[in-house]
């Protein structure tokens, strides 16, 4: 038997992940939870639902005190509202490097979120709709440096810059600017910060 399941909804579905401590055996997606856990190799002694329950306002520990599942994270100012997945995408990481401090900028589905973890919490967050963005515009997946640079120290032409990009059919300078306009705007995040990234690897 693996040691537990993480399972709940995920932008693809259901998703499941079989477990071992914090090692990562194998994930599925599937359109029900039944689907998705029969899909799993073997079974496991503890499912772990993530997304249950009340979202932890911020600042809140990284991992509840009790409880069933894996409720996200929710903040006031700005308002935000930060998955399951990402809370436990979090917590893997700092069992992996605990003590540390910095920002972490995790991304899931449409949205890519910069927190601020210190002293095993996250404190704070700021969210963006880059990747919804992005993919609306028709972006490509590789931004154009020159472009993140251009939006990154001139933000408030973003919509210049992406109209510009349109007309040249030029889908890397689409993504390159959204994505500049956002590390503009999450620059009291990453600078003098310890950065880490973590995402979904991609569709293959």
């Amino acid at each position: 038997m693996t040691g537990w399941i993480a399972l709940g909804l995920a932008p693809e579905g259901v998703r499941a992940c079989a477990m071992r401590g914090g090692r990562l055996l194998e994930q599925v997606a599937a359109g029900s939870e039944a689907a998705a856990l029969e899909a799993l190799s073997e079974p496991a002694d503890r499912i772990i639902r993530i997304g249950d329950g009340a979202p932890a306002a911020l600042p809140a520990a990284i991992l509840p005190a009790t409880g069933p599942g894996l409720p996200g994270f929710s903040q006031k100012t700005p308002p935000d509202v930060i998955g399951g997945w990402v809370r436990l995408w979090l917590a893997g990481f700092l069992a992996e490097q605990p003590g540390w401090d910095g920002v972490i900028t995790a991304t899931e589905g449409a949205v890519s979120h910069w927190i601020q973890i210190s002293a095993g919490e996250a404190v704070s967050s700021q969210s963006f709709l880059t990747p919804r963005l992005i993919d609306a515009l028709g972006g490509a997946e590789t931004p154009d440096p020159d472009a993140m640079a251009d939006s990154l120290s001139r933000p408030e032409r973003l919509a210049a810059h992406l109209r510009a990009a349109e007309v040249a059919g030029n889908a890397g300078a689409l993504t390159g600017h959204l994505i500049g306009a956002e590390l503009a705007a999450a620059r009291a995040y990453w600078l003098g910060q310890q950065v880490a990234v973590i995402a979904p690897p991609p569709a293959p």
